[in-house]
């Protein structure tokens, strides 16, 4: 009986077919693809939080093809090839957790965190709050630069705190529109952010969810007014902002 192929090793080949006889996929570099991953990594994260498993497993397997395109790019380059990436991976992996591939102790998850961070740093890393990419959503980036500076012990003691630094950032926003310097007003309004951010970190609300969270909601109740204003054969953009606020405040009561 024949062994059937490993599918990952089919796979590759798959994608170094595409790269050799399909003219689009021959011609793509790391960068011309690089908003294609983004937006694949997001579909993943909407299929996580609908709780759709059909759903993620297509999405992770196109996740998978551009990880596999990125190598076989590399390969062709003579840069790196997919075992090296694995390979470098799980060596990672065990160096990070000496508390299960040796004899170090851990006796909860706030151990094992920290010491991940001087372990990075025992690696090379300059900085604790290195590795945070520039690129990252801006609540994001801020949540895990805040979270990486807190596992060492730079943070603040009492949310109470925090609350004054966020009442503290308030002011200095007022102050600086008074100003009317834009750079300035910017900068202040940048710093209420990173302190509302932290804030939510004391909380335990993770403030990309969040802001997600109220985008949704915004979006589905503007649609029901819409819908009503059509309803009604009025169209959006026709109508006074009262009569779109008391659809609103409506719907808002009805709990949509």
């Amino acid at each position: 009986m024949k062994k059937s192929e490993d599918p990952i090793k089919k796979f590759v080949k798959i994608v170094r077919r595409l790269r050799k006889d399909c003219p689009w996929d021959r011609e793509q570099t790391h960068k011309s693809i690089r908003h294609s991953l983004i937006e694949e990594t997001y579909e993943v994260i909407e299929a996580i939080d609908q709780n759709d498993s059909d759903e993620l497993k297509k999405e992770l397997g196109d996740l998978l093809l551009h990880i596999v395109l990125h190598t076989v790019m590399a390969e062709e380059e003579k840069s790196f090839t997919l075992e090296e990436v694995i390979n470098s991976i799980s060596e990672k992996m065990i160096r990070r957790h000496p508390h299960v591939f040796a004899n170090v102790v851990a006796k909860d998850a706030h151990t094992v965190k920290k010491n991940w961070e001087h372990i990075k740093l025992a690696e090379g890393r300059k900085s604790v709050i290195d590795g945070v990419p520039r690129e990252m959503p801006a609540l994001l980036r801020a949540m895990r630069i805040q979270e990486k500076a807190s596992k060492v012990g730079f943070d603040w003691n009492k949310k109470q705190d925090v609350w004054k630094k966020v009442d503290e950032e308030i002011k200095e926003l007022s102050a600086a529109e008074r100003s009317r310097k834009h750079a300035h007003i910017e900068e202040e309004f940048g710093d209420l952010l990173f302190s509302l951010v932290n804030y939510s970190r004391f909380i335990g609300v993770n403030p990309e969810f969040a802001l997600t969270g109220s985008i949704d909601k915004f979006s589905k109740r503007f649609h029901h007014i819409e819908s009503e204003l059509q309803r009604h054969g009025k169209r959006i953009g026709t109508v006074p902002l009262k009569e779109l606020d008391k659809i609103w405040d409506a719907k808002k009561k009805a709990g949509l």
